[in-house]
């Protein structure tokens, strides 16, 4: 019978960021972006079955029944935490788990731009980190709560679902709410969070429109609301935000983005130069007046204009962070190339030729 806490431990020694365990197949780690198959033994039903009754709570159990999808964070001692995904594939049980580091690393470790300490202070807003699956928005957002945690006397209050990282108590009060355990969604703990005395407020992602109004009211009344998006760059969380809302909401919606939402982090992986890992490019948007101005008057698609204009406060957009990845020998150019929302854009800019909006050229 196979060893689950065994398992774990390879994932652990292996580096590996995810372990995927599935009927007929051996475990499969996911090290450095590639799966790799391990020479373990063959996975079966009953040690599926066996593995989720050591990982999980009856009534958790009962949920995964009733939906077909389970959600939940399990720590193995001595070996780390881990977020897990209990689903169904050709009737039989899958499981995909992905290790939280113990410890919370810092911007620099992570390679985050300093921005995200000044960001980190703000008082009030919204500020969303995006990017794909797997591309680091949860850490970003951990390094961000435990700056805060660490430097200011605050109350911050999350939601998630599941808890990835826990916080130690140190200059702030930091409570963690998991949806399905703490509360009932994220709805619901946001329709209440006001009461419990926040200061900085926390939600996992943000996944429909009740959630977007609760965060945007919140920022509304001096409260800093921190969470994660799923979009590819800046332009593309606005008009997300945009399709959760009817086409009669827009004037006011896109006026309350303007003056709340106060930064965006936008976020892709890509294999450093040396093979050793992966590192985050990263685009940041700050409010301006510029900035807020293109969005009161639709002009979404402008905004990285508006982030290269003033990319002396802090701002810039992918193709800015992949220069100075390729520059500082980080990255390499073919990596870049491949990720980068432009590429024939970053091949000009990589040459000194730098073209506006309408394709003139504005710098050499």
């Amino acid at each position: 019978m196979a060893n689950l806490t065994e398992i774990v431990r390879l994932c652990v020694e292996k580096n590996a960021t995810d372990l995927h365990l599935k009927v007929g197949r051996p475990p499969v780690l996911r090290i450095n972006n590639v799966l790799i198959f391990t020479e373990l033994p063959l996975i079966t039903p009953s040690d599926l079955k066996n593995f989720l009754d050591e990982i999980s709570l009856p009534e958790q159990q009962e949920k995964l029944a009733a939906n077909k999808e389970l959600d939940f964070g399990h720590t193995f001692p001595d070996l780390g935490r881990f977020r897990i995904n209990v689903y169904f594939q050709r009737g039989e049980i899958g499981i995909a788990m992905r290790l939280v580091r113990t410890k919370i690393p810092e911007f620099e470790e992570l390679g985050l731009p300093p921005v995200l300490t000044e960001i980190s202070r703000f008082d009030s807003g919204l500020v969303l980190v995006a990017g794909p699956t797997s591309s680091g928005k949860s850490t970003t957002i951990a390094a961000m709560v435990e700056y805060i945690n660490q430097n200011q006397q605050v109350h911050i209050m999350t939601v998630e679902d599941p808890v990835e990282y826990i916080y130690a108590d140190k200059k702030s009060i930091v409570n963690q709410r998991e949806v399905g355990i703490d509360t009932a969604s994220f709805h619901n703990a946001l329709k209440y969070v006001m009461r419990e005395d926040p200061d900085i407020i926390v939600i996992g992602e943000m996944r429909d429109p009740e959630t977007f109004e609760a965060a945007l009211s919140a920022s509304e009344t001096g409260h800093l609301v921190l969470s994660t998006v799923h979009a590819l760059d800046t332009v593309s969380i606005f008009t997300r935000i945009m399709d959760f809302f009817p086409s009669q909401s827009h004037e006011q919606v896109r006026k309350q983005l303007a003056y709340h939402v106060k930064a965006t982090i936008c976020q892709k992986l890509l294999p450093r130069a040396d093979q050793n890992g992966l590192l985050p490019a990263v685009e940041i948007m700050l409010s301006t007046p510029t900035i807020i101005k293109l969005i009161q008057d639709n002009q979404i698609l402008k905004i990285p204009a508006g982030m290269r204009a003033e990319k002396n406060l802090g701002m810039q957009t992918f193709n800015d962070a992949l220069i100075k990845l390729i520059q500082e020998k980080k990255v390499t150019r073919e990596s870049a190339l491949a990720v980068s929302p432009n590429p024939d854009a970053l091949q000009m800019n990589l040459k000194g030729i730098f073209l506006d909006d309408e394709t003139r050229i504005v710098g050499m």
